[in-house]
C-alpha cells in the first residue's frame, strides 16, 4: 500500500483512537494497513494497539477499541491524550446505522477530544447497497457535529484496502496541523 515506511526516531508521535460498532471492520482495516495482508480477525475484546508511520515524519499509535455494547461504555476512558479520531461505519448495515450515528455523536461530546480531527471511514463499499460517503456524511450530520474541527469522510473497503491509505493520509495531514497549532488554534476545514 505504500503507507508505511521504516521507523524514524525523529518522527512526531500521535495517538489515534479507532472506534466504531462491532463488526464495522476496524481491526481488519488496521491490519490491512499495517501488514498489507488479509488477516482473519475475531471480534476485539478490549483493544489492539499498532503503530503506523507516514512519510517518515509522523508516527501514529492507533488504539483499536472493541465496539461491542459493553466496550462502548468505556470508550471515553481512551479519549485522553488523543490527537485524532477514526470512526468506522459499516455502510452496508442499515439496521445499525442509527445506533452507530448515536455512538459517534456521543463520543464527539467527550471533553478530551474536543477539536481533534476526525476521519469517518465509510467501510464495506464493496457490499451491494452500501451507502455512499455522501449518504454517511448526511446521515451522521458530520458537517454540524464536526464544525469545530477538521473532518473528512472516506469511502473504503477494509478487505481490499481501497480508500484506507487515502483516509489515513488525510488524518495524518489534519493531525500534523493540529499538533503544530498546539491543539488550541483550529484551522477550519470545509468539506467540498
Amino acid at each position: 500500500m505504500g503507507l508505511l515506511s521504516s521507523k524514524n526516531p525523529r518522527a512526531k508521535q500521535a495517538q489515534i483512537l479507532l472506534l466504531g460498532l462491532d463488526s464495522a471492520g476496524k481491526s481488519t482495516l488496521l491490519y490491512k494497513l499495517k501488514l498489507d495482508k488479509d488477516i482473519a480477525t475475531i471480534p476485539t475484546i478490549g483493544f489492539n494497539v499498532e503503530m503506523l508511520e507516514f512519510e517518515k515524519s509522523l508516527s501514529l499509535t492507533v488504539w483499536d477499541v472493541g465496539g461491542q455494547e459493553k466496550m462502548r461504555t468505556v470508550w471515553s476512558y481512551y479519549c485522553e491524550n488523543t490527537d485524532g479520531l477514526v470512526y468506522v461505519v459499516d455502510s452496508s448495515d442499515k439496521q445499525r446505522l442509527e445506533k452507530s450515528r448515536k455512538e459517534f455523536e456521543h463520543i464527539l461530546k467527550n471533553e478530551h477530544i474536543q477539536h481533534v480531527p476526525v476521519v469517518l471511514l465509510a467501510n464495506k463499499q464493496d457490499v451491494p447497497g452500501a451507502l455512499s460517503a455522501e449518504d454517511i456524511t448526511r446521515m451522521f450530520k458530520v458537517k454540524k457535529l464536526c464544525s469545530d474541527r477538521n473532518w473528512y469522510v472516506q469511502p473504503c473497503c477494509a478487505v481490499t484496502g481501497d480508500g484506507l491509505a487515502e483516509g489515513f493520509r488525510k488524518l495524518a495531514g489534519f493531525v500534523k496541523s493540529h499538533m503544530k497549532s498546539g491543539g488550541d488554534t483550529l484551522a477550519f476545514f470545509k468539506q467540498k
